[in-house]
């Protein structure tokens, strides 16, 4: 079973993040304990344990990472008839507010969780349709106004 669905370019996005991190910032990291390493005694030296403690940070991200693209299901975002994983939908909400956002498992700016409470009221649904989002504040009613294809 998969854990989430990705568009391509959202999984590129995903592989192009693990390539820094596993290339030029591990390089970093390494360089930074080995120079931590040279001021002497390990048991009260900052900079070692903060070097360490970055590298667990970045180790824990990289691991992250690449579970998410082992167990990720590619998919292809079909048309523009229906909000789907890769949709960019703008939505007016029931004060008339519009807001555009894309949706995303792989989070950023702009972006909606398909497994949130409106990533998962929009998804299957068509321009026009206004669907109940659940939140903590009370529910909400969004409208969907747009959906285009990501570029």
């Amino acid at each position: 079973m998969t854990d989430e669905r990705l568009t391509e370019k959202q999984a590129a996005a995903i592989r192009t993040e693990l390539a820094e991190l596993e290339g030029p910032r591990r390089t970093e990291v390494v360089a930074a304990i080995k120079k931590a390493r040279e001021f002497g005694d390990l048991s009260e030296n900052f900079e070692y344990h903060a070097a360490k403690n970055e590298q667990g940070l970045l180790e824990a991200r990289i691991r992250t990472l690449r579970h998410r693209l082992d167990h990720a299901e590619i998919v292809e975002h079909a048309d523009d008839s229906k909000v789907g994983i890769g949709s960019l939908v703008e939505v007016e909400d029931d004060r008339g507010e519009t807001m555009n956002v894309e949706i995303s498992a792989v989070g950023g700016a702009g972006t909606v969780s398909p497994t949130s409470p409106l990533g998962s009221a929009l998804l299957g649904r068509a321009v026009g349709e206004t669907v109940d989002v659940p939140a903590p504040r009370g529910a909400w009613q969004a409208t969907i106004r747009a959906i285009r294809s990501p570029e």
